[in-house]
């Protein structure tokens, strides 16, 4: 296994931010700040579209609810007047459907011009949102937010490092900031400096020009695109390259700065790495932007994947030695449902099944798992000990493999959860696998021990994920990740992209080295 180190994850209990500064004459003690958002992963390379059902749409003090920062209690909630819009978030899956994206965009232009007026707004994004027919959503939602808002409010965008930005996203905010964490152990933490940066910028303003609350941002798209599992800042180079990122903060003129590896499963001109530096002296941020860059650029062919790489039947051959740890992971990277994947591919599946090795091996398997409401169903109206021979997965990615027949025993069956609705068990040999009423990502032990199957107790799990997040991590005794079609193939070269910019790597090799200059923008 590739040898990790990890960063103590913030505590989202606990105030991250320091204290806020003081109001100076002419600074705003206590503006009205909006809260809005669409929040979404979208693979362009998956059959799936996301709907209506993929969404968790809040409102009103559901959506103030959301941001312990926010909780009654806490400075940052007492130095506003929060005015909760409506956001909605949604674990990745495919593009989102345009009549939806529509619909949700035009309640937050609503519910903006309905608002009364607001100072400011804390713009809670991903960055990797995909509409069908569209090219970037995200800086439509920002523009069209921008033109609502009117020029004097100032707007702080929130967002995940996997996200894209584009210029027409920059140009619409005036704040703008990321995680600094892959698995995002920082995720609320950084939304929590968004809105503090933002307080700030409010806090500082003097006299009526509004302008001067507003900073600098240098810009610089860097042409790289690599899939996550190549950039967890858990190994180097991007650990060491994201450890830059607190001392450039603490210059002085400098505000934030913020790395994106953009999104690698769509397919969109703005799909790349960024980097942004915020700030009031124009020299220092482009300065940073463009050693920050230059950082990235250089270190391009030094990204490795996280942890040792596999075909799934190699992977399948060492997971089942008799001398393997136990229990042994094997990610089954291609469908991961956490960066967009359809989450019922069943090729991996399939292969175990059909694997003589692994029905010969004296070892127990647990696959996580394949979304099928009609199987559940089945398995059911079975009840547990009942047998069933059923066909399950592929009604939405069936580009690898068809539907898995499943001949076996009902072993449990669970109701209930949030996420998965309704979960079954089906033992088919020794292979315990599970389908779930809708789609979900298995991160934690309690994922699998609710349906009465203790990772700890199995020789092998397989699990549609990419880099294990924190709980299953420290749970592999040994680990690969295995590399298995989807729609989030860890091989992005047979994906096909066609509508990427010009010169970006791994996808073009002959661009020559590009200039890394950055834009300085302000409102």
């Amino acid at each position: 296994m590739t040898e990790q180190t990890t960063t103590p994850p913030p505590d989202p209990s606990e105030v991250w931010c320091p204290p806020l500064a003081p109001v100076v004459e002419g600074g705003l003690a206590r503006p009205r700040i909006g809260i809005a958002g669409i929040s979404i992963e979208s693979s362009t390379f998956s059959p799936h579209i996301s709907g209506t059902e993929a969404f968790t749409v809040r409102r009103g003090v559901d959506l103030l609810a959301y941001y312990p920062f926010l909780d009654e209690g806490r400075e940052l909630r007492s130095a506003a007047e929060w005015v909760p819009l409506m956001h909605a978030r949604s674990l990745p899956g495919g593009a989102v459907d345009p009549e939806l994206y529509v619909a949700f965009r035009d309640e937050i232009i609503d519910q903006i011009r309905n608002a009364g007026p607001l100072d400011a707004l804390f713009f809670d994004i991903h960055g990797a949102m995909s509409v069908v027919g569209m090219q970037d959503a995200e800086g439509d939602l920002a523009r069209h937010v921008r033109q609502a808002l009117g020029d004097a409010a100032l707007v702080s965008a929130s967002m995940d490092l996997h996200g894209n930005v584009s210029f027409e996203l920059l140009e619409n905010v005036d704040l703008i900031t990321c995680y600094r964490m892959a698995p995002h152990e920082d995720a609320m933490n950084t939304k929590e400096r968004a809105v503090f940066n933002l307080l700030g910028r409010l806090r500082a303003a003097t006299g009526a020009d509004v302008h001067k609350r507003r900073p600098s941002k240098a810009w610089l798209p860097v042409p790289v695109l690599l899939p996550g599992e190549k950039t967890s800042t858990r190994i180097k180079p991007a650990k060491g390259i994201y450890e830059e990122i607190p001392a450039v903060t603490e210059l002085d003129g400098v505000l934030d700065a913020a790395i994106w590896v953009g999104y690698a499963w769509a397919d969109e001109p703005r799909c790349q790495a960024y980097v942004v530096v915020t700030g009031d002296d124009v020299m220092v941020i482009r300065r940073e932007a463009e050693r920050l860059g230059r950082m990235y650029w250089d270190a391009r062919r030094d990204f490795a994947f996280v942890a040792e790489t596999a075909t799934l039947e190699e992977g399948i051959a060492v997971a089942i030695a008799p001398d393997a740890p136990r229990p042994y992971f094997l990610s089954d990277t291609g469908d991961n449902p956490t960066a967009g994947g359809a989450g019922d591919v069943t090729w991996t599946l399939a292969q175990l099944l059909a694997s003589e090795p692994l029905a010969a091996a004296d070892v127990r398997l647990v696959h996580a798992s394949i979304f099928d409401a009609e199987a559940v169903e089945q398995a059911v109206a079975a009840g547990v000990g009942g047998a069933v021979d059923m066909e399950a997965g592929a009604r939405i990615d069936h580009n690898a493999h068809g539907p898995v027949r499943l001949h076996g025993t009902v072993y449990s069956i669970t109701d209930g959860d949030p996420v998965a609705g309704m979960q079954a068990v089906v033992k088919v040999g020794n292979v315990f696998a599970i389908l779930t009423e809708r789609r979900k990502p298995f991160h934690h032990i309690s994922d699998f021990t609710c349906l009465g199957l203790d990772p700890a107790e199995f020789d092998v799990v397989v699990v549609k994920i990419g880099y294990l997040e924190p709980e299953l991590f420290d749970a592999a005794a040994g680990w690969k990740l295995a590399l298995t079609p989807g729609g989030v193939d860890q091989d992005l070269l047979r994906l096909g992209h066609s509508h990427l910019a010009d010169g970006v790597f791994p996808f073009s090799e002959d661009g020559g080295a590009p200039a890394l200059t950055a834009t300085v923008h302000r409102r």
